[in-house]
Order: structure tokens, then C-alpha cells, then sequence
């Protein structure tokens, strides 16, 4: 009669695949559901409030760049935690936490915005730079989600997370540059 295997220390970790095809299934399911939701849903056609502006679309594109300059801090706080940021050297333990509040404030930030891209809006086809805007929230929230599972995931290929991160970054830019700096540019709209 044979023994059952023992168990060492020396086994192979679970590989990796089926966790990033878990995390990206994750993800592409909360950035089609948004979309399928905005697209179906009939919009209101009126904000719901506007935390203090005079319309919704200032609200919009401040909140919008707040977010993106809270996801700078957090590409920055990223490099120097990983050594990736040249001549800052290693960084403090306050870059830790700075990452993630930032983080947190930048997502928080981008909810009334969300909220009433879908409610109020819609997911709607008028032009090309609507429909990229409309794609780019969508896959926002995706990514996000994506890289929240990345983070409690454990033995996830060295890749996984920062290709998470920079997507995240990446779909903010263009939601910034989509609607944000579309609507500075415009003459004529009280920009508070």
C-alpha cells in the first residue's frame, strides 16, 4: 500500500489564470451592466442635485478633474511604493496610506458623476465623443473593480495589478478629456 501524498512547503502555488479571468469576468460584468442599464433605462433629463453648482454639467467636469488629479497622486504614491519613481528614493510609510486615501477620494468623487451620466443621461449615441465618454465610464467602473479583486487576490502574475491600475488611470483621462476639457473649452457655460 502507498502513502497519501504529503504536503510540503515546496508545492506549487494555485496558478494564476483562473484568478485573473475571475477578477477581468468581475469586472467586464459590472462595466456591461452599467452600460446595458444606462442604455435602457430612460434618463430623467434633469440632475437630482448639484452638490452646489449651478448645473449639472460644472458639477460634472470639476468632480471629473478632481478625480483625475487624486488618480495622479495615486499613479505617483504607486511609482515611489515600487521603486519606479526615479531619484525620489525609498518611500516614507505616510506614502502608503496617501495611495490609498487618494484612491478612495477619487472614486468617491466620481459617483455623483456616475450617477447622473446614467440616470440623468443615459447611455446615448448622439456623437462619437459621447459614445467613447459613455464606454470609457463603463469601463472605468470595470477596471476599478477589476483591480479591487486584484488586491485581495493573492499569487497574481507581477503584471496583474498595474495593468489594472493604469487602465483605471487611462479610462479616467479619457472620461476627463471626453467631457472635463470638452466642457472648459466651450464659450458660453458658467464654468461654477
Amino acid at each position: 500500500m502507498t502513502s497519501p501524498p504529503t504536503t510540503t512547503r515546496h508545492t506549487r502555488p494555485a496558478p494564476a489564470g483562473p484568478k485573473v479571468a475571475a477578477a477581468l469576468l468581475v469586472g467586464a460584468a459590472v462595466a456591461v451592466s452599467l452600460g446595458v442599464y444606462a442604455r435602457v433605462h430612460t434618463p430623467s433629463a434633469r440632475p437630482t442635485f448639484t452638490l452646489g453648482f449651478s448645473s449639472l454639467l460644472p458639477m460634472k467636469a470639476w468632480l471629473t478633474t478632481g478625480a483625475l488629479l487624486l488618480i495622479v497622486v495615486q499613479l505617483l504614491s504607486a511609482l515611489w511604493m515600487w521603486g519606479r519613481l526615479p531619484g525620489a528614493g525609498r518611500a516614507p510609510g505616510w506614502v502608503v496610506p496617501l495611495h490609498r486615501w487618494a484612491g478612495t477620494a477619487a472614486f468617491v468623487l466620481t459617483l455623483p458623476v456616475a450617477f447622473h451620466c446614467i440616470w440623468s443621461l443615459g447611455f446615448t449615441t448622439g456623437s462619437t465623443r459621447v459614445i467613447v465618454h459613455s464606454v470609457a465610464g463603463c469601463a472605468f467602473y470595470g477596471a476599478y473593480a477589476t483591480k479591487m479583486t486584484f488586491l485581495r487576490t493573492r499569487r497574481l502574475p507581477r503584471w496583474a495589478l498595474p495593468v489594472a491600475g493604469g487602465t483605471v488611470l487611462a479610462c479616467v483621462v479619457l472620461l476627463w478629456l471626453t467631457a472635463s476639457l470638452w466642457f472648459f473649452t466651450r464659450a458660453g457655460i458658467p464654468k461654477t
